[in-house]
């Protein structure tokens, strides 16, 4: 109870504040503007007629930290179909996949882990308190509109104080509905392919009056999953197939917009995902057989509100319930195991920005949490976690000269029912950004950025049966960049060319890791992590004559991620587990009007399994190569879209995780109708 009322104070005095400095900031400045007289009143002037045409600089190369950038219109160049595929076009990012439609996918952003990187989805976070991860498998783009990928510093400062909280942000962003010619959309789409793989699905926009519109997004997707693999298990050589691979999940959305005045908006969206898939596990030569079965139910309800006051004042508010239910099911030979997990979050948050003049603009952030999770495993906990961000944001934007600083505020007390409970957490995170741009005729610009940020340690980190430990202390990371973009138009035989490089270093204290004690393993704070890494990007487009035209996008990353925890440790120097220390990727589009054609190529050197850097651990390095055709049809206000890819074109059942080797060649087709 003393927790909790002293929760209450604080929650009470930061929303004083901040009513405070929306009054504050709520007082109209008038600003008297004299008009000068006109010297040529009554006189007629003959002006000639003059096109300007000038491409808008990407938001990329303004921005003072990295970021990277996919719409939808790229993404049907690159011939995506899910996130994670689309992800792995952006550069410093490392996608986890354990193989096949139904495998976990989860990013990594520079080495940092899974839990220092974020997911947005229609400007509210996605958060897993257990694990700490985020399956982008989940989310479908058939209704996404863009994806924004952001490392370290975000220059908007009017978000979330969550969103301030992570090392890296993935943004999802849905498409909204445009009824600027008929009063409904529909989108319809079927992709059919290898490994039974079937999945329709319909997003429907109607409107309802002038300032509501409604939009319903539903799909079904179901897949056999059991490919044929070959691969070496030591001196063995097993030429198999894939079982318990299957699939089947639902998913549907509905979202209402609707606008009170011009200056007060409100989005609400109702979520549900509902799935079961075998898990294969990894592959052994003398035991092929698996039967863990896994169940996932999500379903969640948010909000976002804004009211713009003035052009200098606005304030958002969002909130979120969000209900998580998995079943882990399995037969083995040492008896059946029926292990369920729920978890459930409430969520609010409030924004307010305000605009000072003379370039310069305030934030203020405030956010409140509360989690709980129920097991059925025995010696459950049932934790329940209180957190409340703080974030102050500020930006100067003058000319040629962007600057960003961010300070955010974190308070987290927890309860459990049995045991005991972590120690209340409380800790300040800076952060700040600049961009230089030192010749006006020359779009060359150079920017750095510093985030000292953490990430909480999970219920399974704190609680998990014996291994959990809630004495373990939050694992910091201290994120340094310096980078160069460039971009410009007209070049020679070129339309456009944009470019940019950063070199960083990255260094992770008290990394939280499974270290066996006397007679278990118990997690602790032990790990040292020490990063030193570039990115290049570079982008062309070159139109040759009016029905041919090339595209061009290829990304470089080399991340040197090595444990530095121990000097006399067998793994100093050694490069952490599952991180390569090259990866890229590529694509190259051809435009015509009959057929567009998109290669692209995904590459990501040597990795190892364990922290010990022997040849033992070692994974192969890989390259994935797929090609896509894809032709448009219209008529009248009719559009059909069809898609033929053929993916992993070399074959090869390569792996992104010891043991779960990836399905090889294979093909999809994707038939999209628009009205």
């Amino acid at each position: 109870m003393k927790r909790l009322k002293k929760l209450a104070i604080i929650v009470g005095c930061r929303f004083f504040i901040a009513m405070c400095l929306c009054m504050f900031a709520g007082v109209d400045i008038i600003y008297a503007q004299h008009a000068e007289s006109d010297s040529i009143t009554g006189k007629v002037h003959q002006i000639p007629d003059v096109t300007v045409s000038v491409r808008k600089t990407p938001q990329a190369v303004k921005a003072t930290s990295p970021l990277q950038v996919m719409g939808k219109m790229e993404m049907e160049r690159l011939g995506v179909h899910e996130v994670a595929d689309a992800v792995r076009h952006f550069s410093g990012v490392t996608v986890k996949d354990y193989g096949g439609i139904g495998g976990l996918k989860t990013i990594s952003v520079r080495s940092l882990g899974t839990q220092h990187t974020g997911v947005i989805y229609d400007g509210v976070a996605v958060s897993d308190c257990q694990s700490g991860q985020v399956d982008i498998s989940r989310f479908s783009l058939d209704n996404v509109s863009q994806l924004t990928m952001t490392i370290g510093q975000s220059d908007d400062i009017y978000q979330t104080a969550r969103a301030f909280a992570s090392a890296g942000v993935l943004t999802i962003q849905t498409s909204r509905p445009d009824f600027q010619e008929t009063s409904y959309h529909v989108n319809a789409n079927l992709k059919a392919g290898s490994f039974g793989l079937v999945n329709p699905s319909v997003l429907y926009n109607q409107k309802v009056t002038d300032n509501t519109s409604l939009s319903f997004y539903g799909d079904f997707l179901r897949a056999d999953g059991n490919y044929p693999f070959k691969m070496w298990n030591g001196n063995a050589l097993i030429d198999s197939k894939r079982n318990n691979s299957d699939i089947r999940t639902y998913r549907a959305e509905a979202t209402l917009y609707t606008s009170f005045t011009s200056t007060q908006d409100l989005q609400v969206k109702a979520y549900l995902f509902d799935s079961e898939r075998g898990l294969p596990g990894g592959v052994i030569y003398d035991n092929p057989y698996a039967a863990e079965r896994l169940f996932d139910k999500n379903y969640f309800g948010q909000f976002r509100y804004e009211n713009r006051f003035s052009d200098r004042l606005k304030l958002q508010a969002l909130g979120k319930f969000n209900y998580s239910w998995n079943r882990d099911y399995n037969d083995e030979a040492s008896g059946i195991t029926d292990d369920r997990y729920r978890q459930t979050e409430t969520y609010l948050s409030a924004t307010l920005w305000g605009d000072l003049g003379k370039g310069f603009s305030l934030s203020l952030a405030q956010d409140f949490a509360y989690n709980y999770l129920h097991t059925t495993l025995d010696q459950c906990q049932f934790p329940q976690r209180y957190t409340l961000l703080t974030a102050l944001g500020a930006q100067y934007q003058r000319n040629s000269f962007t600057a960003t600083a961010s300070l955010l505020n974190t308070y987290i007390t927890e309860d459990v029912r049995i045991g005991t409970a972590a120690a209340d957490r409380k800790r300040l995170s800076p952060a700040f950004s600049v961009s230089w741009k030192p010749f006006e005729e020359i779009g060359l610009r150079f920017r750095a950025s510093y985030k000292d940020i953490f990430r909480t340690p999970t219920f399974n980190d704190l609680y998990y049966l014996v291994i959990g430990n809630s004495s373990l202390r939050p694992e910091t990371t201290k994120q340094g960049n310096l980078g160069v973009t460039w971009s410009g138009s007209k070049l020679g035989f070129l339309d456009f060319l944009s470019l940019s490089a950063d070199t960083y270093y990255n260094k992770v204290k008290d990394k939280i890791v499974a270290v066996p004690t006397m007679f278990v393993w118990k997690m602790m704070n032990v790990g040292k992590v020490e990063t030193i890494g570039v990115d290049v990007n570079l982008s062309a487009e070159s139109r040759v004559t009016d029905w041919l035209k090339f595209y061009l996008t290829t990304n470089y990353s080399f991340m040197q991620a090595e444990d530095v925890t121990d000097p006399d440790s067998k793994t100093w120097r050694n490069q952490i587990v599952y991180t390569p220390r090259h990866s890229g990727g590529g694509n190259f589009t051809i435009e015509t009007p009959w057929v567009n054609l998109s290669y692209n190529v995904t590459y990501a050197s040597e990795r190892y399994t364990l922290a010990q850097n022997l040849p033992d651990y070692r994974i192969k390095p890989y390259s994935d190569h797929g090609i896509s055709l894809s032709r448009k049809f219209s008529w009248k206000r009719h559009q059909l879209r069809v898609q033929l890819d053929a993916l992993n074109l070399s074959g090869k059942n390569y792996e992104v995780i010891r043991f779960y080797p990836m399905p090889g060649r294979n093909y999809k087709l994707s038939i999209n109708y628009y009205l």
